[in-house]
């Protein structure tokens, strides 16, 4: 679980976070109370800060960027789908982040909405509070469901929890279990 700085950019990363073996975390990411992020997952604050609200996920595979003048924020309780691209762009609070979908710099995603598994959200593109974003180029489709919004922050519970697990087990670094059977 590599974790670098880079220069004077540093991770700063809370107790309570969970970073999984093959995770890269390079330069000044911001890991929030509760986060977790997943395997073989990259938040590389090289050129602009990252941020990840507390109670969020970044699942395997997830990339976060930023480039010069576009950080990349992502509020609390956000679930970002395996192999999703976060790249110099804000996610509101209690978001979906479907898997291998690609938000670009300067976009904006309101609170409470689901982008759907491989929309691409286009440079600069802002989206209102509880909308369902899908397609290539993403477009708002509809509003969402308090079933849907349900369906969100369960998934973010789910990894909150899975999180506690997989910390209390095999902890935060990479030290080999021992084989079992054995003390």
């Amino acid at each position: 679980m590599p974790v670098r700085s880079l220069g004077d950019r540093r991770p700063r990363i809370d107790a309570t976070a969970y970073v999984a073996d093959g995770a890269q975390i390079i330069g000044a990411v911001v890991l929030g109370a509760g986060t977790s992020v997943w395997f073989n997952a990259v938040l590389r604050g090289d050129t602009e800060p990252i941020s990840i609200g507390p109670g969020s996920n970044v699942q395997d595979g997830a990339i976060l960027h930023a480039d010069p003048g576009f950080p990349c924020t992502v509020g609390a309780s956000v679930v970002t789908g395996h192999g999703a691209i976060l790249h110099g762009c804000q996610i509101g609070d209690d978001c979906l982040i479907g898997m291998g979908s690609v938000i670009l710099n300067g976009a904006k995603i309101g609170s409470g909405s689901i982008v759907a598994a491989g929309a691409v959200v286009p440079e600069a593109k802002e989206f209102p509070p509880r909308s369902l974003i899908m397609g290539v180029p993403a477009k708002i489709v509809r509003e969402i469901t308090a079933q849907e919004f349900e369906r969100t922050a369960a998934g973010a519970r789910h990894y909150q929890e899975r999180a506690r697990i997989y910390r209390t087990e095999l902890g935060f670094d990479d030290r080999p279990l021992a084989p079992s059977g054995t003390d």
